[in-house]
């Protein structure tokens, strides 16, 4: 039998930051239009919830691949953000 906790939980996500280069050495970073609220429509890191049956890796090269179609690409963990308040659906850690 699983334990469980009587507490609250924030929600777990990963954010994808994908960087290329023009041919005139200018950098640019992957940026998709939301689909959901809050903030449909604005522009924003692909990226979303991990599921509970996945590994944060797995849940960043899944999202990336759903929201933008890309694959084969070098990820790594770069900075987990958790202030409170950043999000308005309530307490949410992102790993980047």
């Amino acid at each position: 039998m699983a334990y469980t906790y009587e507490y609250p939980r924030p929600a777990l996500t990963v954010d994808c930051v994908v960087f290329g280069f023009e041919a005139a050495a200018k950098l640019k970073v992957l940026l998709i239009q939301r689909k959901l609220p809050p903030y449909k429509g604005e522009w924003s890191l692909p990226g979303g919830f991990v599921q509970v049956t996945e590994s944060v890796d797995d849940a960043a090269i899944r999202e990336l691949k759903e929201e933008t179609g890309v694959t084969d690409v070098f990820l790594e963990q770069l900075y987990t953000f958790g202030s409170l308040g950043r999000d308005p659906s309530g307490q949410v850690v992102s790993g980047a």
